[in-house]
């Protein structure tokens, strides 16, 4: 399965989102490839926020390698699935990709952890760190029900 995370600039929230569905499908033994974009093009080719990697780091997680790139129309013939973090982030995949966008592909992040309620998941960007600590948690807890939900998927 091949899953991909999208947030708006694919530093702060996808990143930890790839590294930690990444590295539990693996401890599942899952072959799974997790990747992660952003609907916008700002910080592409640059690492993940320095919080994101140092929040993750602390939880066993390493991301340092990953590196920022755009969210293209494509994606959709890529992945089979599409994690929005947020709706302003899901209003972007559909603009980016036209025709291309599948509703049946893209869904939010946090409706897995919390159906059809419509949550976002806080971008912690201009906060503290603690920010980053909370939407890790968010994260984890969200990848552990994808984990279970798709548990027959190798």
């Amino acid at each position: 399965m091949k899953i991909l995370m999208v947030c708006l600039g694919n530093i702060c929230r996808s990143p930890i989102a790839e590294g930690v569905l990444q590295h539990k499908a693996d401890k599942a033994g899952r072959n799974w490839l997790v990747d992660s974009a952003g609907t916008f093009d700002f910080h592409a080719g640059e690492s993940p926020h320095h919080l994101s990697i140092k929040v993750a780091l602390e939880n066993g997680v390493d991301i340092r390698h990953q590196k920022a790139r755009p969210f293209k129309a494509n994606d959709f013939d890529d992945f089979d699935i599409i994690y929005a973090m947020a709706d302003d982030v899901m209003q972007g995949i559909k603009k980016i990709a036209g025709d291309k966008f599948t509703p049946k592909k893209a869904m939010l992040f946090l409706d897995e952890l919390n159906p059809g309620k419509g949550e976002d998941l806080k971008d912690p960007y201009y906060g503290p760190e603690k920010g980053f600590h909370e939407v890790y948690e968010l994260i984890n807890s969200t990848c552990d029900v994808i984990i279970e939900k798709y548990q027959s998927i190798p």
